[in-house]
C-alpha cells in the first residue's frame, strides 16, 4: 500500500512552502490536484515534473477509484489544493474520508502542515485566539440565516471565508457595530488588511468592490 501525503501549498506567495513539502512533491509518483493549471505553475516554479490527477468536487467518485487503485499498487500520492491546506474548507476532506472508508487501516496518511488563510489573518487580528470558531464559506441559500446568527452569537473569535462578489452581502448580515478584520489577497503583491467595525469595513468596500478571496475575522462577544 502506498502513502497519501496531504501537502499544504502557498496561498499566494510561492515562497511560502516548506522544504519538506518540496521533498515530498519531488519523491511521490503522482500529485492529486484541484486545478492542473494552478498546481502546474507551482511545480514549474520549483522545477518539479509529476503526473497530475484531477480531483475536484464534481468528480470525487471517479477520483477516489483512481487514487485507491494507485495506492493499492504501492504508489505514493501527494494531495494538494489550489491554495492552502487540503481538506480545510475544501472538497479534499470528502475525498480523504472516502479513501479511509474504502482502504481502511492499511492506508497511511501523512499531513504536511503549511499555509492557511484563516490562521494567517487570525495571527495578526489582535483578537483572542486561544479558542476560535472557524466557519468556512457561508451557505448561499439554505441555512444562511442560521449561519450568521451563530457567528454573531459566538463568544469566541470567528473566522470565515468569502468571495469578492458576495462580500457586501455577507458583511451586511453581520453585526454592524462588531469589531472585525478583513484580509484580502493575503501574502500576495496587493495584500490588504482592513480593521474597524463591520459597518466601517462595509462602507469602505461599498465604494470599491474588492478583488480576490477574502478572510473575515469577527470579534466574539467574549462574555
Amino acid at each position: 500500500m502506498g502513502t497519501l501525503y496531504i501537502v499544504a501549498t502557498p496561498i499566494g506567495n510561492l515562497n511560502d512552502i516548506s522544504q519538506r513539502a518540496l521533498e515530498i512533491l519531488r519523491s511521490v509518483d503522482s500529485v492529486a490536484v484541484e486545478d492542473t493549471r494552478v498546481t502546474h505553475k507551482l511545480l514549474a516554479h520549483y522545477e518539479i515534473s509529476k503526473p497530475l490527477i484531477t480531483c475536484h468536487q464534481h468528480n470525487i467518485t471517479k477520483s477516489v477509484e483512481q487514487l485507491a487503485g494507485e495506492l493499492k499498487a504501492g504508489k505514493n500520492i501527494a494531495l494538494v489544493t489550489d491554495a492552502g491546506t487540503p481538506g480545510i474548507a475544501d472538497p479534499g476532506n470528502h475525498l480523504i474520508a472516502q479513501l479511509i472508508s474504502l482502504l481502511g487501516e492499511e492506508l497511511k496518511i501523512v499531513p504536511l502542515p503549511g499555509a492557511n488563510a484563516a490562521l494567517a489573518l487570525l495571527s495578526i487580528s489582535g483578537f483572542p485566539t486561544d479558542r476560535f470558531l472557524f466557519m468556512g464559506f457561508p451557505p448561499h441559500k439554505k441555512g444562511r440565516n442560521k449561519f450568521f446568527a451563530e457567528a454573531a452569537a459566538s463568544n469566541e473569535t470567528v473566522a470565515l471565508y468569502e468571495s469578492p462578489h458576495r462580500i457586501l452581502k455577507t458583511l451586511t448580515a453581520l453585526p454592524a457595530d462588531r469589531p472585525a478584520v478583513v484580509g484580502r489577497e493575503l501574502t500576495k503583491q496587493f495584500e490588504s488588511v482592513y480593521r474597524g467595525t463591520v459597518g466601517e469595513i462595509l462602507a469602505r468596500y461599498a465604494k470599491e468592490l474588492p478583488r480576490g478571496e477574502l478572510v473575515i475575522v469577527l470579534a466574539g462577544l467574549y462574555t
